[in-house]
């Protein structure tokens, strides 16, 4: 009764109703000799501690097991009024650390997220270490086949398809970052080996910025391929522009593909905005500053995937319209139709995973600091503390992967066997 009168007032100015399970109801009843073991208490109120009687002689081992029960309640009073850098956080105290009144986590200076996530257990760790290893090595598979079966047979992939070729190959990079990873280990790619935690504001060590060129670097640029891709569509389905006239243009649009992400890249490692994810055990931008993810990794895809969608769209306009002026000629439209069905697949197969993989990092960048005061700010063993979602993080990895597997969808023809069929016998 006497925690009670304490701790409830305080837990109810923070929304928290006293638990149903320590209710004085389920106490034993005085007198009971079954159940208890000590008489009653007669000491005088005022010479009483603040929330514990002082207990008989019989019940003089119970004392000592009460003693960091009161330490408990005491603690757990101001434990969510004050923010300090609470386990597995890492506080950073010597002046010496490269990152001593630089880095902030959960409104606490100097305190750093540990190597590994704070907010999974270990088991969501291990599957996690699983699940992009999986999905990186099937992406790994279906894009060097891709890849492979344009070299021996690059006739065959003219403009506007040739852009596929160019985006598989990105993804061919990209899934090679995660696989360093997974042979390197979480450790050595993403965190400061010396003081255990994240890497943070870095352009090195050189595997962490190998991993994350591969990532970024081709990452961005398969997003603009994506967009010259549906340029290519636009113009040959919408302004009538032949293979060759398209194909003119193609230094232009390696130039984009290409420069464009060299200079993000270049921009990233000159700001030294280069960091580790605790999750996936990769280095990237953003993972641990708000305004990288949003400027340097948000904002361009955002921009990549509006400015393709625009094009994709004004592109099945104009094929609609030329599909209804071939059938009012009376002329069969088997062909367009099936391009059409193949162009509409492979751009769900893009969008869809293009707009989760950016509706996830909304949902990391509006929920970051949330995450990281609970766990500075908060009670331990709060019910309603809120953590990330699982789920979306895998997701995340899942969909910046999985274009790269359904890349090979342009490819899985008869035409494909033919050519490996030449190939072999060559």
């Amino acid at each position: 009764e006497r925690a009670k009168a304490g701790c409830s007032p305080i837990m109810q100015q923070y929304g928290f109703a006293w638990p149903e399970r320590m209710s004085c109801d389920s106490l034993p009843v005085l007198g009971d000799t079954e159940v208890l073991c000590m008489g009653y208490n007669h000491t005088e109120a005022t010479t009483l501690p603040p929330f514990f009687g002082k207990p008989t002689r019989p019940a003089k081992d119970m004392a000592k097991n009460l003693t960091p029960l009161d330490g408990q309640r005491l603690s757990g009073l101001d434990c969510g009024q004050t923010c300090k850098c609470k386990a597995p956080l890492i506080p950073i105290s010597k002046e010496s650390h490269p990152l001593y009144n630089r880095i902030r986590t959960g409104k606490v200076l100097n305190c750093a997220i540990p190597c590994y996530q704070p907010y999974f257990t270990q088991d969501e760790k291990t599957f996690a270490t699983f699940w992009i290893g999986l999905w990186s090595i099937l992406c790994f598979l279906s894009t060097s086949t891709t890849v492979a079966t344009f070299l021996i047979d690059m006739e065959r992939f003219k403009y506007p398809e040739r852009p596929i070729i160019f985006l598989s190959a990105c993804y061919l990079f990209v899934s090679m970052g995660y696989i360093v990873r997974l042979v390197a280990g979480h450790a050595s790619v993403a965190c400061n080996l010396e003081h255990h935690h994240i890497h943070y504001e870095t352009t090195g060590p050189a595997l962490c910025t190998v991993v994350f060129l591969l990532l970024y670097f081709f990452g961005m640029a398969s997003s603009i391929w994506w967009v010259i891709l549906s340029l290519t569509w636009f113009l040959a389905a919408g302004m009538k522009w032949g293979n060759e006239a398209i194909a003119s243009y193609s230094q232009y649009f390696h130039l984009a593909a290409w420069l464009i992400p060299s200079a993000k890249s270049i921009a990233v490692l000159a700001l030294s905005s280069v960091d580790g994810d605790p999750v996936a055990g990769v280095c990237y931008v953003g993972n641990q500053s708000l305004e990288n993810l949003r400027g340097f990794v948000l904002a361009p895809l955002v921009v990549y995937l509006f400015t393709g969608s625009l094009f994709l769209l004004a592109g099945f306009v104009s094929l609609f319209r030329i599909r209804s002026v071939i059938k009012q000629g009376g002329t069969k439209t088997d062909k367009l139709e099936k391009l059409m069905i193949r162009i509409g697949i492979f751009t769900m197969l893009y969008t869809v995973p293009a707009t989760i993989v950016i509706a996830c990092y909304i949902y990391e960048q509006h929920n970051r600091e949330a995450w990281e005061q609970a766990q500075n700010c908060s009670c331990p063993g709060d019910p309603h503390r809120p953590k990330p979602d699982y789920a979306v993080f895998m997701l995340k990895y899942f969909m910046c992967l999985v274009v790269g597997i359904t890349s090979g969808v342009w490819i899985w023809s008869g035409k494909t066997l033919e050519s490996w069929r030449r190939f072999t016998t060559r």
